[in-house]
């Protein structure tokens, strides 16, 4: 893509994503090591997502009201600190607070990113754009935690930590290299903090575009989260494939991620947005859903690619439809509402699918969630359908 300020964006992005999941590994491992204990562990695990549901909810109208590529680069800057001083925490409490202060930072960056793409990028080079965001995302996604693995074990997590300094700085050059105006066409008037919340609420709901994303990956999120808790559990007690098992349908789905992802464009293209929304769903879907009658796994990998695919080029789909359903003004709180809402969703199942499943019934476990996936691939499409050739901001109220 030729458009200077979308390079920039994009290798920000690469920075962002790879030292957030090298991040991830470390801060879970340094945890781990410093209590042994599981309640610390899940602590530095909710407090990755958990912020992107806060933010959603309350400041997403912070992402229409500030520029976002001062509040980017704040967010990079806030992580840079975050990292500089994690060497120097004491204690686990410390680890998951600062943890916990560098996902509200990530839950202001990404959301801004994808907010900004439109105004970057002319409008039919932004499926494309997007295809190549989410492309180095999941890049990032599969072989971060691989390369935060290796670095801990070898040099231990704090030089991970430092490693994830540079990343944020590197980032934070590139994006305040972007002209304001690229990443924002005016910023919007304020009547008042939770009115803004309210009216970004109400618009969002009021876009079918948007409101198939709301209602589509909600639905889809409850048999993906099923589907992630089990996912140890099919490799390990159902096809006896070990910790080698659950790495290989791990490096699958990440895998298809990618492939989705960079396909997803050409996808678009041929299909229109809303009929590939629905084949990316259907095809995560089936990809799942016969994974879950594997006879060994070896297959359930093979079938993870399927299903990651659907997953990577779904994704694609869902940034698409907010931003062209929803103005400039009101795209910031729409994407971190829809966000909030869905990773919300997504962790009450992982909750209940943790708490619910017993230990043999992975199968049906992941059956059922390729029901609901499917599922969410008609409802998308059926709300979507009518104004997916609708791109003009001003049709949004």
């Amino acid at each position: 893509m030729r458009v200077a300020g979308f390079r920039l964006l994009f290798v920000s992005t690469l920075a962002s994503s790879l030292g957030t999941l090298l991040a991830a590994i470390a801060l879970t491992i340094d945890v781990k090591d410093r209590t042994n204990s599981a309640i610390w562990v899940g602590a530095v695990l909710i407090v990755e997502f958990l912020p992107v549901v806060f933010v959603g909810l309350t400041l997403g109208p912070l992402l229409d009201r500030l520029r976002r590529r001062d509040l980017m680069v704040a967010a990079d800057l806030l992580r840079v600190g975050v990292f500089c001083a994690l060497p120097f925490a004491k204690s686990a409490a410390e680890i998951v607070a600062l943890a916990l202060v560098a996902g509200l930072a990530t839950g202001f960056f990404r959301p801004a990113v994808y907010a900004g793409v439109p105004n970057l990028v002319p409008e039919d080079e932004l499926a494309d754009a997007n295809a190549l965001l989410q492309t180095i995302e999941n890049v990032s996604w599969a072989a971060g935690p691989v390369l935060g693995g290796l670095l801990t074990a070898a040099a231990g997590p704090h030089a991970a930590y430092w490693i994830n300094a540079v990343s944020f700085l590197v980032s934070a050059v590139l994006v305040a290299r972007i002209p304001v105006e690229r990443l924002q066409s005016a910023t919007a008037l304020s009547r008042g903090h939770w009115t803004d919340l309210r009216e970004g609420f109400t618009a969002a709901v009021r876009s079918r575009p948007v409101l198939a994303v709301l209602v589509g990956w909600s639905i889809a999120s409850i048999g993906a989260g099923g589907i992630t808790v089990s996912e140890v559990f099919l490799a390990k007690n159902t096809l006896h494939g070990g910790d080698f098992g659950y790495g290989l349908l791990y490096t699958g789905i990440g895998t298809g991620l990618v492939i989705g992802g960079f396909a997803s464009s050409r996808i678009v293209e041929r299909l229109g947005v809303a009929r590939a929304y629905m084949a990316s769903l259907l095809c995560m879907a089936t990809g799942f859903g016969l994974a879950a009658a594997s006879v060994n796994v070896w297959m359930g990998a093979a079938l993870c690619v399927i299903g990651g695919t659907g997953n990577g080029a779904a994704v694609v789909c869902n940034a698409l439809l907010v931003q062209r359903g929803m103005r400039d003004d009101l795209r910031g709180r729409a994407l971190t509402f829809v966000m909030s809402a869905t990773y919300a969703v997504m962790g009450l199942s992982m909750l209940l699918t943790g708490v619910l499943m017993p230990a043999d019934a992975a199968r049906w476990v992941w059956l059922a969630g390729a029901i609901c996936i499917a599922v969410a691939g008609g409802v998308g499409y059926a709300v979507a359908r009518e104004p997916e050739t609708s791109t003009s901001p001003a049709a949004v109220h």
